[in-house]
């Protein structure tokens, strides 16, 4: 376990926090507060122990053009600012004599925002002089982004080198509530994954497969493992050189107690188009032309039943293109079941997010993370180094 915020004293001290506010903007504004909101907590309490708060992150992927002025922390330092309802100073530079002239005169409580790390080429290089530099602004480094956790970064990683380094409360509960998925969860264990691609969850597909009762596969990623046991999958979209993955997957299921299920139906149409037409076929008798966009009832049928059999849960990836209505049926279908399970259910990744904000269900499960990439990871059993710079308890 790594050392968190309550296991160093914070008081008084100038305090440099990683976080992730990397959120989506609509005409100068933030249009969605989540990632915002959920490091209210940590920052909250640094204050009211009387330490100054800087904060650090980055937004969007800035290109180094005039573009770059629609990526500046202005509108999440005024949201911000709404919401632990105190100003925070907003600083035009990440580094330099005029940020830490600036950061001299912020007291006890105040809080103070970086201009987006990315505007440095030295932050994705993880550069040890800019790394420095972001230290000698503080006297501790608290990371709570646990959405970066995974890039080795000089404000992720690099600065953790200089100073005394823990966890905030999100990266703290992201931690626990992921290990128990993978240190003595209880069984069944279920694990549903859909979305485009199976070489991005392939590494949690082979441990997995180690521990888990059963893997329940949906979205376009079935159709490199429909193609890899030798079915014809139509126009359906495939990632051609995840096929060999997709068969040694296969392969190693045929000699583990986890069951790696594939759906029995799909819902296909003759385009890619919320008019198009549409029909439930079984998945070995996907017309020539026609594409599938979703599992199909039964499958989603089959899917509910064993996700309410289970005691944990972990969904990451869409059924299918849940954002057109021909096509939302499985999504929802095992939206509604994580929802209603009798289990420990934790969920991550941007789509899957959406789609349990889309049907209205993502306050009903036990945890949903804020990181994607960085949960897929941690869960494969990779060091990340975001979390590996901090100290241990």
């Amino acid at each position: 376990m790594k050392k968190t915020i309550r296991d160093i004293d914070v008081d008084g001290k100038r305090v440099l926090m990683r976080v992730d506010f990397n959120t989506p903007l609509a005409d100068g504004q933030v249009a969605d507060d989540t990632r915002i909101r959920a490091a209210v907590p940590t920052i909250e309490y640094l204050r009211d122990h009387g330490a100054s708060v800087i904060l650090v992150s980055h937004l969007g992927r800035p290109k180094g053009g005039p573009e770059d002025e629609g990526l500046r922390m202005d509108p999440v330092a005024r949201r911000l600012s709404e919401l632990i309802s105190s100003e925070v100073l907003k600083l035009d530079q990440t580094v330099g004599p005029e940020v830490e002239a600036a950061l001299s005169d912020l007291p006890p409580g105040g809080v103070a925002m970086l201009e987006n790390s990315r505007f440095q080429k030295e932050e994705k290089k993880n550069d040890p002089a800019f790394a420095a530099a972001l230290a000698g602004l503080a006297d501790i480094y608290v990371n709570e982004a646990f959405g970066t956790a995974h890039r080795n970064h000089a404000s992720t990683a690099g600065v953790a080198a200089h100073l005394p380094a823990v966890a905030g409360f999100l990266m703290e509960n992201e931690l626990q509530k992921l290990s128990r998925l993978v240190e003595g969860p209880e069984h069944p264990f279920v694990t549903i994954l859909g979305g485009v691609k199976v070489s991005d969850k392939i590494g949690v597909i082979d441990r997995f497969l180690e521990f888990a009762d059963a893997i329940l596969i949906g979205g376009a990623m079935c159709f490199s493992f429909l193609k890899a046991k030798g079915l014809s999958i139509g126009a359906s979209k495939v990632e051609e050189e995840a096929i060999g993955i997709a068969a040694q997957a296969l392969e190693k299921a045929a000699g583990v107690d986890c069951d790696l299920v594939l759906p029995a139906d799909l819902v296909v149409a003759d385009s890619f188009s919320e008019e198009a037409a549409t029909r439930v076929v079984p998945v070995d008798q996907i017309p020539e032309g026609w594409m599938g966009l979703d599992i199909g009832p039964e499958t989603a049928s089959a899917y509910a039943r064993d996700i309410a059999s289970a005691k944990t849960v972990f969904w990451n990836g869409p059924m299918g293109v849940f954002e057109m209505k021909p096509f939302e049926g499985g999504t929802k279908a095992v939206a509604e079941a994580v929802a209603s399970a009798e289990a420990l259910t934790v969920t991550g990744g941007g789509d899957t997010v959406a789609a349990l904000n889309h049907f209205g269900l993502a306050d009903r499960l036990d945890h949903v993370s804020t990181g994607g990439g960085a949960a897929m990871e941690l869960l494969e059993g990779k060091d990340l180094p975001g979390i590996a710079a901090l100290m241990d308890k």
